[in-house]
């Protein structure tokens, strides 16, 4: 087998871990729990991330779970903000948020906030939100400044961060269209049995697995914030329940079924698939540039399972900049898919505007057909 072959074939595995392989899933609580955790501190890329692994579904279904309780977003992985299950919180959050507490509290200081003050805006927030929440965060800042607690600049950020990091606040319901805090307590009920600490590893690396397979405990690592001692022990925990392939390893099902790599998808800023495993030169190839210097994860186009470029929405239209050369029937379902994000964020069809290297001809069965936007990639 070839290289490329090789490489065709993780690419293609992984995808269909990921959800992206064309499944009729129509609940984004589905999604979410096949991929454990969805980064979330872009509020339009979490959304977009449970459209294009579902069929059907607009953004006020995701709004919809949230506000029922069926998902929440705190600080998890990596201290980054993170979409879960309401059910996977309180066993995911002692294994990821405590690595980062320290790192927020060093910003802290350096917004001017003491440990006296951190103390009183913690109470002040989570006094705030057991008699009145939820509350957005411009309601929190002002119970905040009325309390004399420093909120300039990313002051706030971190006090709600920090809150957010002892377990006792996240954002639940969709308030005015503002995503609203509530209390741990209040809002997902009395705390279930504690789970184990080695129990929930062994958790995290099958979860983990279920919507990122192949993948090794170096990928574990990264993609949770963990140490790699912490992910080969996850791994270790499940070790009978696990395949180890040339890959690396899976927990279900048979490797060797892979779905073709066909069809197209557009995928929103900060999707799951740049940035669930140690390495993502495997579906971004020469295109290193969609993920920035500073972190930004840019909205990408994907044809066959690799970026041939982004797409923005700047107002109205859809924006697609292709990077490389695709043929007349990619060009044709991209611009499909365009305007089924259209339809999922509740906007007017319009044709989008493509830029970038002209196509180059039919596909490789000469038909200029279109694909189906949200099936096979």
């Amino acid at each position: 087998m070839s290289d490329r072959d090789g490489a065709d074939r993780v690419r293609a595995l992984r995808l269909r871990s990921q959800g992206l392989t064309g499944t009729g899933v129509t609940d984004p609580v589905a999604v979410v729990g096949r991929l454990l955790a969805v980064q979330a501190q872009d509020e339009r890329g979490f959304r977009l991330a449970i459209r294009s692994r579902t069929t059907g579904l607009t953004g006020s279904d995701v709004d919809d779970a949230l506000d029922r309780r069926r998902l929440v977003v705190t600080w998890l992985n990596r201290g980054t903000l993170h979409l879960v299950r309401s059910d996977d919180y309180r066993w995911l959050h002692p294994l990821t948020a405590p690595r980062v507490v320290t790192g927020v509290e060093r910003r802290l200081r350096q917004c001017g906030v003491d440990p006296r003050a951190e103390e009183r805006g913690v109470a002040t927030i989570v006094g705030a939100l057991e008699s009145a929440g939820p509350l957005t965060r411009h309601q929190l800042r002002e119970r905040l400044e009325h309390a004399g607690v420093p909120t300039a600049g990313q002051a706030l950020v971190h006090l709600l961060a920090a809150t957010s990091l002892r377990g006792l606040v996240v954002r639940g319901p969709v308030v005015d269209g503002h995503h609203a805090f509530v209390s741990v307590a209040d809002w997902l009920g009395p705390a279930p049995t504690a789970v184990d600490r080695d129990e929930a590893l062994g958790r995290l690396a099958r979860r983990y697995l279920n919507g990122h397979a192949p993948a090794v405990p170096r990928d574990l690592a990264t993609w949770a914030g963990i140490t790699l001692t912490d992910a080969r022990a996850a791994f270790a925990r499940v070790a009978d329940e696990l395949v180890e392939t040339p890959d690396g390893f899976v927990v279900d099902g048979d490797p060797s079924a892979i779905v073709p790599l066909t069809g197209v998808r557009l995928l929103g800023p900060f999707d799951p698939l740049l940035h669930g495993w140690h390495d993502r030169d495997l579906f971004v190839g020469v295109h290193r540039s969609v993920v920035t210097t500073n972190g930004i994860f840019r909205a990408v186009c994907l044809v066959h399972g690799r970026v041939v470029g982004t797409w923005t929405l700047p107002s109205t239209r859809v924006e697609i900049a292709l990077l490389e050369r695709v043929d007349a029937s990619e060009r044709a379902a991209l611009a499909e898919d365009a305007g089924d994000v259209l339809r999922f964020l509740g906007r007017s069809d319009r044709p989008p505007r493509v830029t970038g290297p002209q196509p180059r001809g039919p596909g490789p069965s000469g038909a200029s057909h279109r694909h189906a936007p949200g099936r096979s990639l």
